[in-house]
């Protein structure tokens, strides 16, 4: 592992060192690293690209790491990953990808992450994307995530995107049983002429079933997002999906929230609001020492926090 591989995982996955339980490491198209425990195996595909991730029942406070680093330019790849989460477990995924692009040519990780969480099975799921390099070559990001939830099963997403990606479509697809729990908080920031598309679609098909997606993010510069949520109540259910955005420079942010209920007992709520940083926002923190471009900087990070 080189200086800039030990950088990104640090920015991607918070990794100083090896991590305790299992993992997989992937840097610039190949394995870079395994391994698995007594509750947690992980198999390469034959058929394709990509791992199998298999958490046995009953598994507890237990994690995975699963980082990409891509470092050198002119990469493209696909992977799959499925992600198998045995009924009663209980465990944190810690995945994320980095990208440091000093060439000319484009840089493209591209992932479909399938999840099937078991009955009574919780899982965190922590996601981050990061890009640098100081070459002319695009550093692109296309997450896709597929979700299935089966009775009484609960997962939170948490994804971030805050530094140097240039193009990323994120898209999430989720099915949730009797009594199963949805939660996705998403980050992101975008700067220069950088685009980001998100492009959430949750079916609620069992009864007692509940989703919230929230999405906070900040374009800069003449960066421009577009955030697609839709939630379709097909049962008794609760579902809820914001977004919240600001406006610096020239950016711009579409916000299409759409909430579609097919049963009569289905309670479903979307928000949107979009705008700049308050004038008196930053009036109060220069009033406290800091100058105009500190005082955005402040807000902009407890907003993204």
């Amino acid at each position: 592992m080189d200086k800039i591989q030990e950088e990104m995982l640090a920015q991607i996955a918070g990794l100083h060192e090896v991590p305790q339980g299992a993992y997989n490491f992937r840097f610039n198209g190949e394995g870079a690293g395994r391994k698995t425990t007594e509750h947690i195996d992980i198999v390469t595909k034959t058929d394709k690209s990509g791992i199998d991730i298999i958490i046995k029942p009953g598994t507890k406070k237990e994690s995975v790491h699963i980082p990409v680093v891509l470092s050198e330019t002119g990469i493209n790849e696909m992977v799959y990953n499925d992600f198998y989460i045995g009924e009663d477990a209980d465990v944190t995924i810690v995945a994320g990808c980095g990208i440091h692009n000093s060439g000319d040519q484009k840089s493209e990780h591209d992932g479909i992450h399938s999840f099937f969480v078991g009955k009574n099975a919780k899982v965190k799921y922590v996601e981050k994307h990061y890009g640098a390099g100081d070459g002319k070559g695009e550093r692109i990001l296309n997450p896709q995530t597929i979700i299935v939830i089966e009775d009484g099963g609960y997962l939170e997403m948490d994804t971030v995107q805050i530094k140097g990606v240039d193009s990323t479509v994120r898209t999430t697809k989720a099915t949730l049983k009797e009594n199963a729990t949805l939660i996705i908080k998403e980050k992101i920031l975008t700067h220069g002429t950088q685009t980001a598309k998100t492009d959430f679609e949750v079916d609620m098909n069992g009864d007692n079933c509940k989703a919230h997606v929230i999405s906070r993010s900040v374009a800069k510069d003449e960066s421009n997002q577009i955030f697609l949520s839709k939630i379709n109540g097909n049962s008794q259910c609760m579902g809820h999906t914001e977004c919240d955005a600001i406006l610096m420079d020239h950016g711009s942010v579409s916000a299409i929230p759409e909430i579609t209920a097919n049963h009569i007992e289905a309670s479903l709520i979307h928000e949107a609001a979009i705008g700049k940083i308050a004038g008196e926002q930053i009036i109060k923190l220069m009033t406290l020492g800091l100058n105009e471009k500190e005082a955005e900087e402040q807000i902009v990070n407890g907003f993204l926090r």
